[in-house]
């Protein structure tokens, strides 16, 4: 494939988890966890694309990326069954949940929240690939370190009086602790019967060995990038920040839980990074 030029490009961070997807359909063994090359079509890399370093040496970053995205996606669907019509993504980057579900779309209100570069790509994308955008998907462009995030999602029309399903995957790490805290405080004041799933990432002392290095590469290159992995927390810190944002119910989510739940019949080797925890919390 060649690479589609734009005026505008998305974010680096959201074109490698849309690959992640894709690749983990081609080249990982059935039952696949997650079936997505949606992302790949978009994105339209060079043919050598699964050459890159950060495709071809990342194979457990890769199965923690769809561990996450089909946690996200079971939940959101039961929480669907059980009539919660809002789905807000924060940081949704190159989601295709939208395009895929089409089983289960029509019933939601969906709601992507990310940079205004990344969701002006994936509109143009989505258009030019024939998908459009139909009306109850909203994109909402936001800097989360300038902006509320929450008010810009209010000038959408977001009925705050009906409960909704938030998640959050790949954005703790960029923003600062204080950021956070204020936005868990937001999502703790939605309507009774909300859900929020967020992921946070350990701090480097907390991970299996055989994923410290790794680590330690990339923040070495996102600083290099200039977007420096700036918040850590335990599961702990976690579940404080959850008790202080107000929330009834929270509980953390390890990777040894995500093991059970999506590897635990798998025969290939193919395991998740212990990088991630996430926290599952009700209002």
């Amino acid at each position: 494939m060649e690479q589609h030029k734009n005026r505008t490009e998305p974010d680096n961070t959201a074109v490698r988890t849309a690959l992640w997807r894709a690749l983990h359909v081609q080249v990982d063994a059935l039952q696949h966890i997650l079936n997505d090359e949606i992302g790949l079509l978009l994105v339209a890399p060079p043919d050598d694309w699964m050459e890159r370093p950060d495709m071809k040496y990342t194979k457990r970053l890769r199965a923690s990326v769809v561990a996450r995205s089909r946690f996200i996606e079971d939940l959101v669907i039961e929480q669907a069954e059980k009539g919660i019509g809002r789905y807000v993504i924060l940081g949704a980057g190159l989601d295709t949940f939208a395009q895929r579900r089409s089983d289960v779309v029509p019933n939601l209100q969906i709601y992507e929240i990310d940079q205004p570069d990344t969701l002006a790509w994936k509109y143009q994308r989505l258009i030019e690939l024939g998908f459009g955008k139909p009306e109850n998907l909203h994109f909402v462009p936001i800097d989360f370190e300038v902006s509320s995030w929450w008010e810009e999602l209010l000038k959408t029309g977001f009925d705050t009086t009906k409960p909704a399903v938030v998640v959050c995957t790949g954005v703790t790490l960029y923003l600062s602790k204080e950021a956070i805290a204020d936005s868990l405080t937001q999502i703790a004041k939605l309507s009774a019967g909300s859900m929020l799933a967020m992921a946070f990432y350990l701090p480097i002392e907390l991970l299996d060995e055989e994923d410290q290095p790794m680590q330690e590469m990339a923040d070495k290159g996102a600083r290099a990038a200039g977007t420096p992995f700036v918040s850590f927390f335990s599961p702990e810190e976690v579940l404080k920040l959850a008790r202080s944002a107000g929330f009834k119910e929270a509980k953390t989510i390890s990777t040894k839980e995500m093991k059970q739940y999506y590897f635990a019949d798998r025969t290939d080797g193919l395991l998740p990074a212990s990088g991630e925890v996430f926290l599952l919390a009700t209002t």
